[in-house]
């Protein structure tokens, strides 16, 4: 997590200790939800949360204005989310199988099941 939004590390580069300071870490990272790139750099001894992502699979109940409700094949709970991927919003359609991701409360559908 980074700006305490949770995202996919895309670079490690690690710095070696100097004279009078320890090594450095910086990583680059994208947002799960908004895709933008994020940066993170401090001491190679700081810890970082990382989020636990649930990668689960639903049914679309209805879609509309950009939501979509959806309703959990395994435990039959059913909410909204809004956050999908721009090349699989033509797919999305009632009765239709999606995997998503759940993070941190927040829900994604990343693919449409055939």
């Amino acid at each position: 997590m980074v700006d305490d939004e949770p995202c996919r590390v895309v670079e490690v580069e690690k710095s070696k200790p100097g004279k009078h300071g320890s090594a450095k870490i910086r990583l680059v990272a994208i947002g799960f939800f908004t895709g933008s790139k994020k940066s993170y750099m401090g001491p190679s001894s700081s810890k970082i949360d990382v989020p636990e992502v649930e990668k689960r699979v639903g049914q679309i109940l209805n879609v509309s204005n950009g939501t979509v409700q959806l309703m959990d094949l395994e435990t039959f709970e059913t909410f909204e989310t809004q956050y999908f991927d721009e090349d699989i919003a033509s797919r999305l359609e009632p009765g239709a199988e999606v995997e998503y991701w759940r993070i941190m409360g927040k829900s994604k559908i990343t693919k449409v099941k055939k």
